[in-house]
């Protein structure tokens, strides 16, 4: 039986009840583990404290992960007595803490079947996206013979020509000139950097990425054997110092860097800063892909190496999941002329083609102002939505280690987050530890939280009281 009240955290207790189990024998190797929502279900906890225990029984190579399948026992050559494989301490151990990483963090954000606001997610309510103009975009595309057309036959390989007409319309809004026959769509934004790297990187190569930064390109570039340079980012941009000493050093091949609405911090870049980088990526040769995916939530205004440059060294990466439609994952890349066939070559390999039908919606939602609009009501709604979560957030005594802007805060909470946040699992909430925003885990005590989903009283209060009881 699971305690709220022991020592213990949930997730400790039910990692170490089947580390128990497992070390007596008493499953055998080769046993599959119930499902995430069973498991749920069996000990009254919520689906992100069982993914957090077996992502526990995985970094102690008890379990091991099948895909689509779920968690299996695993053979124990030289089993450890369960009393030492059990041993709360592990929990504040560096391999656990390196265990708990971006990919624990995404399989609870969609596994978690609460009802309660998440403060740790990435992405807005459901209530706030589009679905009415979704619906009426798929409904345009596929009248008459439309979805017969879309759905007999692969489409172009550097996706729908209309759209990338439209995209190449609505870059040139932003001043980032890109001739469709620049642009390549894609399966998200995910997909787009995937893409870049795995045409410009091999094993080995250096990688500079501002830091803190995305948990999920962290652990994507490590898995493909990308060296991760970690950049400093500053309120105005990347430390250009530390810049210049990996590029003397190290020759790295590739800048990864979020110019607008920084995740987490919410910086937006400097136009001087933006011009010293360029001048660094010419002297030195290497590439700059700037992630923009926030966009739609940003002043056009707002600096973009990718406007600066002209696509010379930057390629540009965005997408329309966070403000549209997360289930269609359409994404694109607008790259230098030269780069254009390879980066497509890459997407063939990988997918063949990106679904017509969707990417012809995607075009209307555009050409129509749907998705403009969508954006500025979604962009009014987050600002109150903003000041709200600010205000509660100070109440209960966390304080803002950046000025608050888009989507997301930087907060310091005062305690250690990674702590914090196996707590607040057992409350049923997901937080993103501020160590998941850095290349070497590092502990400390800032988090991430989402504006949408923290302005609410009920989730401070939960926080307030789990923090106090630390």
């Amino acid at each position: 039986m699971l305690m709220r009240a022991a020592s213990q955290s949930l997730t400790e207790q039910l990692a170490a009840h089947f580390a128990e189990r497992i070390g007596d024998r008493l499953l055998a190797a080769g046993t599959r583990l119930p499902s995430v929502r069973q498991c749920a279900e069996q000990h009254g906890v919520s689906p992100a404290t069982v993914v957090a225990a077996y992502d526990r029984l995985l970094a102690q190579g008890l379990v091991e992960a099948r895909r689509n399948r779920g968690f299996f026992v695993r053979e124990q050559r030289a089993a450890a007595p369960a009393s030492a494989v059990a041993s709360p301490s592990l929990a504040a151990s560096p391999a656990w803490r390196r265990q708990v990483d971006a990919a624990a963090l995404m399989r609870g954000m969609f596994q978690d079947g609460s009802q309660l606001p998440q403060p740790g997610i990435g992405v807005f309510p459901v209530d706030w996206l589009a679905g009415d103009i979704v619906a009426t975009a798929v409904r345009r595309v596929t009248a008459g013979q439309g979805l017969k057309a879309l759905s007999l036959q692969y489409g172009d390989p550097a996706g729908d020509p209309g759209l990338r007409l439209a995209l190449s319309h609505k870059l040139a809004g932003i001043n980032v000139p890109a001739a469709p026959e620049q642009i390549v769509t894609t399966v998200g934004a995910t997909h787009a950097l995937d893409i870049v790297s795995r045409t410009l990187l091999r094993a080995g190569d250096h990688v500079m990425v501002e830091e803190p930064g995305w948990a999920i390109e962290f652990a994507r570039l490590q898995a493909l054997g990308a060296v991760i340079l970690p950049v400093p980012r500053r309120a105005d941009g990347p430390d250009l110092e530390v810049m210049a000493r990996y590029c003397e050093t190290h020759a790295p091949k590739l800048f990864v860097s979020v110019s607008v609405l920084h995740n987490p911090t919410g910086y937006c870049l400097a136009p001087g800063s933006a011009h010293r980088v360029l001048t660094l990526a010419n002297a030195h040769g290497f590439h700059i892909v700037e992630d923009d995916t926030y966009s739609h939530l940003a002043p056009d205004h707002a600096t973009r190496l990718s406007a600066l440059d002209g696509l010379q060294r930057t390629i540009y990466v965005s997408g329309f999941a966070k403000i549209l439609a997360p289930g269609w994952r359409v994404g694109y890349l607008a790259a230098p002329t030269d780069l254009v066939e390879r980066l497509r070559d890459t997407k063939l390999l990988a997918t063949l083609t990106t679904p017509a039908l969707l990417e012809q919606a995607l075009a209307w939602c555009i050409e129509q102002g749907q998705l403009r609009r969508h954006a500025q009501r979604v962009r009014t709604r987050l600002d109150q939505a903003r000041a709200r979560s600010v205000k509660l957030a100070r109440a209960a005594g966390c304080q803002f280690v950046s000025e608050p802007a888009g989507l997301f805060g930087w907060v310091d909470t005062g305690v250690d987050t990674e702590a914090l946040a196996m707590r607040m699992m057992d409350e049923g909430y997901l937080l993103a530890p501020g160590a998941l925003f850095h290349a070497g885990r590092k502990p400390g005590t800032l988090m991430r939280i989402n504006f949408a989903t923290t302005q609410a009283q009920t989730v401070w209060k939960v926080f307030e009281r789990v923090r106090a009881a630390m």
